[in-house]
């Protein structure tokens, strides 16, 4: 994880006006004009490849900086480089890595504006140093524009918990979010057509990095997942969105799972419940949008779509409840600041290398999976419904893990891995299907209804069982990539 100690807020229009009556930012101790532009490639080939570039214009002032972001920000010693200019023309040079990378016929030309009004302030938290920028403008390319509000917290000097006890005491005046999208981010977004759902993004590891650290870069990975669908489910009712948000929320939990040796105590567990909560009231949304589709009857498919529009409502009401946002503030600060960072009896784990780590890891995953399903056509639906569970934490580890392993032999066992998996929660699913459909009718009291039997699978449950089984197999013979 980066060293630097900073938190983002998204702030609303109406979290930005409650917050201009708050005692302690009355005053700024300066307040900035500035215009920076963003410059790029007509095939956006920096961006891209993991580089931004911006002159940054204040009064006077220019100042170019080009940053190395992404899988790319691991490849140097440092990840900025700023170049004091005194017009409005990018210079590549040797003086960042732009040239060495993309070579001297690289051209660049402007690809959008950020002009926002900076107000700094230098706060004293319990001896620690915060200075404090909210920033208020927009992103402008071409006729396109979206307006842009947000705080930033950075740390100077003191204890990291320090940023989350002044955070805490924003959230008391005006509701916010934690902002994960930086602002060249949000321009290009701009550019681009609009997105509507964000799937879950490659995760790059080092080998040698402490086993803390990789657990610290996939749950901060998982919340941006979370995060980027959260802020287009509160915008509008798309199913695939809330989807990936819910995908988001169980790949977190599954972190929590696949690091508990490092992860000892109470609040570990008591951030996981919360994250169950949350995902649970997903859940039920996903559960109608599953179902919707099968309905050819109009009357059941009105009153699947009545009570679709309430769950979503549902999920609108928790994403906006003070416990939710609760829950976004103890999560980043136990990550960043938790006591398992420090804890004595976890230090000869927590400091394993990752890749020696993840290999333990993966060989137990894949022991519960073998275990749950040894004989899926002798047991029950729960103990079917464990193993899927076990598939789906062994997956989301195979994907977490996998630039760890990345030798030809193991890239190759990878991919095969990964596909036979896939297949065995595809067969999983369809044994699934047969049991939840029955179960959400029933919650909904339409067992009844005259075309209840329509939506229902009425698969044949021994071939499916033979099925999985056959993929569960395919599984447990298929060569470990982590060895």
């Amino acid at each position: 994880m980066s060293s630097e100690v900073e938190l983002k807020l998204e702030l609303s229009s109406e979290a930005a006006k409650r917050l201009s009556g708050f005692k302690a930012l009355a005053k700024p101790a300066e307040v900035l004009n500035q215009t920076s532009t963003y410059f790029d490639s007509e095939d956006q080939r920096l961006f891209r490849k993991g580089f931004t570039l911006r002159i940054r214009r204040t009064g006077d002032l220019r100042v170019q900086t080009v940053k190395a972001v992404g899988r790319s920000r691991s490849l140097f010693a440092r990840s900025e480089w700023e170049t004091p200019l005194d017009g409005d023309e990018p210079i590549l040079d040797h003086s960042s890595p732009l040239k060495t990378e993309f070579g001297d016929e690289l051209a660049v030309s402007p690809a959008f504006d950020v002009k926002v009004e900076r107000r700094l302030w230098t706060i004293d938290e319990n001896g620690s140093q915060i200075e404090v920028a909210i920033d208020k403008g927009s992103v402008v390319s071409g006729d396109r524009s979206t307006p842009l509000r947000e705080a930033e917290l950075e740390l100077k000097d003191g204890d990291p918990r320090d940023l989350f006890v002044f955070a805490r005491k924003i959230e008391a005046v005006a509701p916010i979010r934690f902002g994960v999208r930086s602002k060249a981010e949000k321009g290009f977004a701009l550019i681009e057509q609009q997105r509507s759902v964000f799937k879950a993004e490659h995760l790059d590891l080092e080998q040698k990095m402490p086993a803390s650290d990789a657990f610290q870069a996939i749950a901060a990975s998982c919340f941006r997942h979370f995060r980027l669908n959260e802020d287009v489910l509160l915008r509008q009712r798309n199913a695939e969105t809330l989807h990936q948000a819910r995908v988001a929320l169980r790949r977190l939990r599954s972190a929590f799972s696949l690091f508990k040796p490092l992860l000892p105590g109470a609040e570990p567990q008591r951030l996981k419940d919360e994250l169950r909560w949350l995902a649970g009231v997903l859940g039920e949304a996903r559960d109608l949008d599953v179902l919707l589709p099968k309905a050819t009857d109009a009357d059941l498919q009105r009153r699947l779509e009545v009570t679709r529009e309430a769950a979503y409502d549902d999920v609108a009401e928790a994403l906006e409840s003070s416990r939710a946002r609760a829950l976004m503030l103890d999560f980043n600060e136990w990550l960043r600041c938790g006591e398992y960072l420090l804890l004595p009896e976890t230090a000869k784990i927590r400091n394993l290398e990752a890749v020696s780590f993840a290999g333990m890891a993966l060989g137990r995953m894949r022991k519960k999976l073998k275990k749950h399903g040894r004989a899926l056509a002798k047991v029950d639906d729960q103990q079917r419904h464990e193993a899927r569970k076990d598939a789906k934490k062994l997956r989301y580890a195979v994907e977490f893990f996998a630039s760890l392993f990345d030798d030809k032999r193991s890239v190759r066992r990878h991919r095969r891995f990964l596909q036979k998996l896939t297949e065995l929660q595809d067969q999983l699913g369809s044994l699934i299907d047969l049991v939840t459909g029955p179960d959400v009718l029933s919650r909904l009291g339409l067992t009844d209804h005259p075309a209840s039997n329509s939506i229902i699978s009425h698969a044949d449950k021994d071939a499916l069982i033979e099925d999985a089984q056959d993929s569960l197999d395919d599984v447990l013979h298929a060569k470990r990539f982590w060895r």
